[in-house]
């Protein structure tokens, strides 16, 4: 008797037991259920841009980055773009994201010189890496992590989002078939390249994109570089200037960039973060594309409408490599982190010239 009531207690002891776990397991399931119901957490950004709304090429890259991290994110985080003057001023779009008042920004770095000299490397240099170059220098280089640090003190975190490949030199009102006819210009040219025009007697200024045309147009400037055919015929700029020079010494390729707030992107959750610098990787990708293809289209256009191609005298073109060693010598001395940046770059020309000597070039001269 005594055991089979010790068995009916354990029985029961056994059953109570297994019921309370069924009821935590209810519990957990039911939690899990409740949990998954929850709309997850979303994130609105502001993204301010250097160019005119929906810009070929700049613009609309953009756009196109938005609506990627968009679908990418089943729009968790949206992002609403606006151009240059809808919210700030072309050239204020580094200090809007830097302030928090965007927590995005597209532009170009050079456009920022005045407050932070070390961004015109992240742009272009004259005479300095192609577009190829500069991308792995950037991302298996030490390019990337140089940027971080120049734009760490003021809570910006940079990455690129595209490049437009080698300009053009530039539209000219005057021919120019020696130094002295460069002498007493007034030329739109930003970053490294302009100041290498002063110290060959031009004039320079910085002007953002939607102002070029009516200076050019007006005789407020005589030349402009801008970026290259694609862009330059949807400004129109041939219709304000007579020659189109070559090669683009200046910017042998131009790097864009998103800016990011640093605070904001510690919000973001992991997925979000990987979400928006893979989509960075793809506009990339795009941009290149786009321009290598729009390109080849405008300047038959332009051909079409009687453009004067002009190619820069050996002689101007000498002068201005020498300017530019000297210009970038002196920019690397103004800090220590300069200095290394600068030194990093050339150490990776140097390292990729061998092998693009005997693929690349060689492709190109026999074509």
């Amino acid at each position: 008797m005594k055991r089979r009531h010790l068995f009916g207690a354990a029985a029961a002891l056994l059953a109570t037991l297994g019921l309370a776990g069924c009821n935590d397991d209810k519990k957990v399931e039911t939690t899990g259920q409740q949990a998954a119901s929850e709309p997850a957490k979303t994130y609105t950004w502001k993204m301010v841009t250097a160019w005119p709304k929906n810009y070929p090429g700049l613009g609309t890259a953009a756009e196109r980055l938005a609506e990627r991290v968009k679908v990418m994110s089943d729009g968790r985080l949206t992002i609403k773009v606006y151009a240059a003057g809808e919210l700030v001023p072309a050239l204020e779009v580094f200090d809007a994201v830097s302030r928090g008042t965007a927590e995005l920004g597209h532009g170009a770095a050079y456009y920022w010189k005045g407050k932070v000299p070390t961004a015109q490397f992240f742009t272009s240099v004259p005479f300095g890496l192609s577009a190829i170059e500069m991308n792995a220098w950037l991302s298996k280089g030490e390019g990337q992590k140089f940027w971080d640090e120049a734009y760490a003190p003021f809570g910006v975190k940079p990455m690129v989002v595209g490049n437009t490949g080698m300009q053009m030199g530039g539209w000219y009102n005057k021919e120019i078939n020696s130094l002295d006819d460069l002498k007493g210009l007034k030329i739109r040219m930003p970053g490294l390249g302009g100041e290498v025009l002063t110290r060959l007697g031009a004039t320079t200024v910085n002007l953002p994109g939607g102002e070029v045309f009516t200076a050019l147009q007006t005789g407020a400037i005589d030349a402009t570089d801008w970026v290259s055919p694609y862009n330059d015929l949807a400004f129109g700029l041939h219709k304000a200037a007579k020659y189109y020079y070559y090669p683009g010494w200046q910017e042998p390729q131009a790097v864009l960039e998103l800016l990011v707030n640093q605070k904001a992107l510690d919000t973001l959750p992991e997925d979000l973060q990987a979400i928006l610098t893979e989509a960075t990787r793809a506009a990339s990708r795009d941009m290149m594309d786009d321009y290598v293809y729009n390109n080849a289209l405008a300047l038959d256009q332009l051909k079409q409408q009687g453009v004067e191609l002009k190619r820069f005298p050996d002689e101007v073109l000498g002068a201005m490599q020498e300017q530019s060693e000297l210009v970038l010598g002196e920019l690397a001395a103004q800090s220590e982190l300069n200095g290394r940046i600068w030194a990093s770059m050339k150490a990776f020309q140097a390292q990729v010239k061998p092998m693009h000597e005997i693929s690349e070039k060689e492709l190109y001269n026999w074509r």
